[in-house]
């Protein structure tokens, strides 16, 4: 029979052993524990091997959120109802402090110009700091989640549907900033925002569609009539140019025509002399007589000044001139 001094040797060292194991807890990289003694903070364990006093010190709890949001679930059942979100708060000891994403349920969003839209937004955060994501909050992910909804409420509400549909940049920039701000003093960082579906009731789509329809016929028209006007204006500016060419050479033609006459009558009036101006008006008189016989072309009887016969007698002298000079 065993020797009981023996037996309680045993005892006492599987008590033992089975005391150190219970204070060794190892830790990964990628993890952090907080540890209480007597009900109060006492550290937080970092990545490697911890050494805790058993049943003196003891694990915090930490509130995590797990499960399938509302657009995971209806993509996989092919459904879009808000009744499909699912919650499960889940409580644990090791607290992860890789960035996580929370999928922010859908929620009906009024806009500016009264127009209500479906909208849920992606999270990206992050554990910054175990000691006050446990008691500075007491739900870390449903306060974000809150405080993520609300102020996505009041973002939208101040701009008009074109604007948000076109915005959402500006929304994950504004928003991000609003909640990391508050996620400060949680002991958490946000680190990226994306707003990931954004559902426009079917009747304001196709008004939607009807009025890019509008407006890519108007910018069509538009630009048919600008290029007409166009157009017009080259065809314009091309006549307009043809016509002062036109202009410029008869201006030319009749200055060089009248320089040619010039030179004629001032070669004229040398050699006549003083009978140039006798020569002048034989020469008016016999355009007038031609002007006369044109007009009366259709009469038998003409009836001629009463000094033609003079005119004529000079225009013999001239003649006589002209064959003296010769």
């Amino acid at each position: 029979m065993m020797d009981t001094g023996l037996i309680v040797t045993l005892f006492l060292a599987a008590v033992v052993v089975a005391f150190i194991f219970k204070g060794i807890i190892v830790i990964r990289s990628s993890e952090r524990m907080v540890i209480e003694r007597f009900g109060n903070y006492a550290h937080t364990l970092e990545p490697g091997i911890n050494f805790i006093i058993p049943f003196v010190d003891q694990q915090r709890d930490f509130i995590w959120k797990k499960g399938h949001s509302e657009s995971t679930l209806s993509r996989l059942l092919g459904e879009s109802d808000s009744s499909l979100y699912q919650t499960e708060l889940a409580t644990v000891t090791r607290i992860d402090i890789r960035e996580t994403v929370l999928d922010m349920p859908s929620q009906i969003v009024i806009t500016k110009d009264n127009v209500s839209i479906h909208i849920n937004a992606l999270l990206y955060i992050e554990i910054t700091n175990p000691h006050d994501a446990i008691y500075r909050i007491s739900n870390l992910p449903n306060a974000i989640e809150k405080l993520a909804q609300t102020t996505l409420r009041s973002l939208v509400g101040e701009m008009e549907l074109d604007k948000t549909l076109s915005s959402r940049e500006e929304i994950n920039s504004r928003l991000q900033l609003i909640l990391d701000e508050a996620a400060d003093d949680w002991g958490a960082k946000v680190k990226r925002v994306e707003i990931q579906d954004l559902e426009v009731p079917k009747e304001i789509q196709a008004a939607m569609e009807k009025q890019m329809r509008a407006e890519r016929d108007k910018r069509a028209s538009i630009l048919e009539a600008e290029g007409l006007r166009r157009a017009a204006i080259l065809r314009a500016e091309g006549e307009k140019e043809s016509s002062i060419l036109v202009a410029e050479g008869n201006r030319s033609a009749r200055i060089l025509e009248a320089d040619g006459e010039k030179q004629a009558l001032n070669k004229l009036k040398e050699t006549l002399g003083t009978d140039f101006s006798q020569y002048l008006l034989a020469v008016r008189y016999l355009e007038t007589m031609n002007h006369i016989g044109a007009q009366t072309a259709g009469d038998k009887t003409i009836f001629m000044p009463m000094d033609a016969t003079a005119t004529l007698g000079a225009l013999g002298g001239i003649q006589a001139l002209f064959k003296g000079e010769s």
